[in-house]
């Protein structure tokens, strides 16, 4: 498992807790993880932290978290669980979904 973040604030835990399930180093795996980072850097600097899970390292976490495809993103916090499917590259999809447009 790798985790990145951006530097925050250390009195307070980062607002976006972000997880990534990829699967080895696949093309689609990498441009998730690319389009994710990308996306967190503009709209979410200081303000998150990133989990990036390789279920093939770690099979146990897809079956805890119930995986049905991959690239997978969840985000845990805020507000309601949402998970995401596919290589991120449809950054209004993901935004909405990580509650940053109205």
């Amino acid at each position: 498992m790798s985790v990145f973040s951006a530097p925050a604030d250390s009195a307070s835990a980062p607002e976006y807790d972000l997880h990534l399930f990829v699967m080895g180093t696949t093309s689609k795996s990498a441009l998730a993880l690319r389009n994710i980072q990308q996306l967190c850097e503009q709209h979410l600097l200081g303000r998150y932290v990133l989990t990036v899970v390789d279920v093939q390292q770690h099979p146990e976490v897809a079956e805890q978290e119930e995986l049905l495809g991959m690239p997978c993103l969840i985000k845990k916090r805020p507000g309601l669980v949402r998970r995401l499917v596919g290589d991120l590259s449809d950054q209004a999809r993901v935004l909405k979904a990580l509650g940053l447009v109205p």
